[in-house]
Formats: structure tokens, C-alpha cells, sequence
């Protein structure tokens, strides 16, 4: 995990939750579940094949972090966040970007 987008995440993924009876087991970092996380969604292998020795969290912590993050919004904000920042270092070429949409027909007049 390169710091930079480290430092970037930090910002937007939320306090874990606390339980208040307390007695949880001790939570994998953050830092190495993304990291587990951008191993599954770029290698193309499902969450039990992640390979737990080499990131720590098993594919079921990985997949209920991703799951908890995702209600969070965090790829919604990190994905800005990442946009502001290199448009603030004009490093954003706007020339290769894409819009797309999609427009479905309202059958039996439909709303």
C-alpha cells in the first residue's frame, strides 16, 4: 500500500466501531485490509482465495471491512479525494475522461 494513498484514506475511512460490553477480539489494522481489499479487486480472485499468510485478515474480514466501508461511502469520498488532489496539483487530463449513461424506455407508460 503506497503511503500517499495511505495518508488519502485515512482521512475518510471512519472510527472502528466500539462494542459496549466490550471483550472483542483485536481488530486487524486498517492498513492491511485495504491492502488485502486492493489485492482481491485487482488480481481477479474471490475472497476466500485471498492468501491470508501474506496480508494477515482471512477473506471473510477482508469482505466484511469492504462491506462496512462500502455503507460507510468511503470509495465514494476516497475516489474525490483522490480527484481534488490531483487536480490541485494539475495533474488531472480531462481530455481522457468519459461520461456515460444510460436511457431505458418507460413500457405501458411508465414513470
Amino acid at each position: 500500500m503506497p503511503d500517499e494513498l495511505w495518508e488519502l484514506f485515512q482521512r475518510v475511512v471512519p472510527e472502528a466501531p466500539v462494542r459496549p460490553q466490550g471483550g472483542d477480539r483485536r481488530r486487524h489494522g486498517d492498513r492491511e485490509v485495504l491492502a488485502a481489499i486492493v489485492f482481491v479487486a485487482t488480481s481477479g480472485c474471490t475472497w476466500q482465495q485471498l492468501p491470508s499468510a501474506s496480508f494477515g485478515p482471512s477473506g471473510a474480514t477482508a469482505h466484511r471491512r469492504f462491506a462496512e466501508w462500502t455503507r460507510a461511502r468511503v470509495w465514494a469520498k476516497l475516489h474525490r479525494l483522490v480527484l481534488d488532489e490531483l487536480g490541485a496539483r494539475g495533474e488531472l487530463d480531462w481530455s481522457r475522461c468519459a461520461i456515460d449513461s444510460v436511457n431505458m424506455r418507460a413500457v405501458k407508460r411508465g414513470t
